[in-house]
């Protein structure tokens, strides 16, 4: 498989009526998102809590997965505080894809001052190792990802979008500055990433998304056995790279990327014990930040044998 990706799109079969309006809304919200490149931090935050509490009202499906999530993950808040919990990630998802005016068109100094980094020290390394830079879904991934851009030249996988407006936006996003290597996640191949490593690209990798039970494993998350893709682990132990936790928190006038010290001891015993110590590291983040973890999205959609749908 080549290093990039092919163009072509993944176009869901759709009447063509509904498959027009769904383009103009994308291109509507392109253009409102991008009207806000110059606004200042305090606006786009007042425009991103009407926002948030827009789609907390109207987004029905997604409140219901967000929802369920809190119930499972924290059984010790009860409805009302659950219900408070989503709401402001909904009020802090919205700031993200707003804040995504400046990500995608304000310039290299402008990204460094939205997004700050802590720990980049950590990335150097005398033996030239290769690198994961292991970064969960929380709401700040996106400025995170574009942060890295104007760092190094990074390799990742991306999900390509069914919406061609919307995939055109985001990969025009996410290839800003310094040019990435972008590995379309359906039927991805990963001897792309790996040769990539080993030429000394960091590899800025979403680990956390349920892959079914084909690729996955159950291990522990957030007190639930979760089907987790193991490739972190098997990709240390095919590449010696290191691995760093990366995640970008959001703050009240921007983003703060931290890049944590590389895991010592890793990988230890097996794929199994490495993946659970990946969870454990992902819950303690999302412990400190619970309001910015992306709930919405169906982690624990695949179960074990024998257990309920979860949603």
């Amino acid at each position: 498989m080549n290093e990039v990706p092919s163009t072509e799109l993944v176009v869901e079969s759709q009447p063509p009526a509904r498959r027009r309006i769904d383009l103009w809304a994308a291109q509507l919200g392109v253009a409102v998102v991008n009207l806000t490149a110059r606004w200042p931090a305090r606006a786009r935050r007042s425009l991103a809590r009407v926002l948030g509490d827009l789609g907390w009202a109207l987004a029905a499906s997604r409140r219901r997965v967000t929802l369920a999530n809190l119930k499972a993950c924290f059984p010790e808040l009860d409805d009302a505080g659950r219900r408070r919990l989503g709401r402001r990630l909904f009020r802090n998802l919205a700031g993200a894809t707003v804040d995504h005016s400046v990500l995608w068109k304000g310039s290299l100094q402008q990204i460094e001052r939205l997004v700050r980094v802590d720990g980049v020290e950590h990335v150097h390394d005398p033996a030239n190792r290769p690198l994961i830079l292991l970064a969960p879904h929380f709401v700040g991934l996106d400025a995170g990802g574009v942060r890295v851009t104007t760092l190094w030249r990074a390799v990742t996988i991306y999900a390509r979008q069914s919406n061609p407006v919307w995939d055109r936006w985001l990969a025009h996003g996410r290839s800003r500055f310094i040019q990435p290597v972008l590995i379309a996640r359906r039927g991805a191949d990963l001897r792309a990433a790996v040769r990539a490593m080993r030429e000394g690209l960091p590899f800025y990798y979403l680990p956390d998304i349920d892959g079914g039970d084909s690729n996955s494993i159950f291990v522990p998350f957030m007190g639930m056995p979760t089907a987790t893709l193991p490739m972190v682990s098997r990709l240390a132990r095919m590449t010696g790279a290191r691995v760093m936790m990366t995640v970008t928190e959001q703050t009240e006038d921007g983003y703060l990327m931290h890049l944590e010290p590389p895991w010592d001891d890793f990988p230890g015993p097996s794929v199994e014990h490495d993946t659970a110590r990946m969870n454990r590291e992902i819950e303690r983040w999302v412990r400190r930040l619970p309001d910015q973890y992306l709930w919405t999205h169906r982690r624990f959609k695949t179960r074990p044998a024998g257990e309920p749908s979860f949603y």
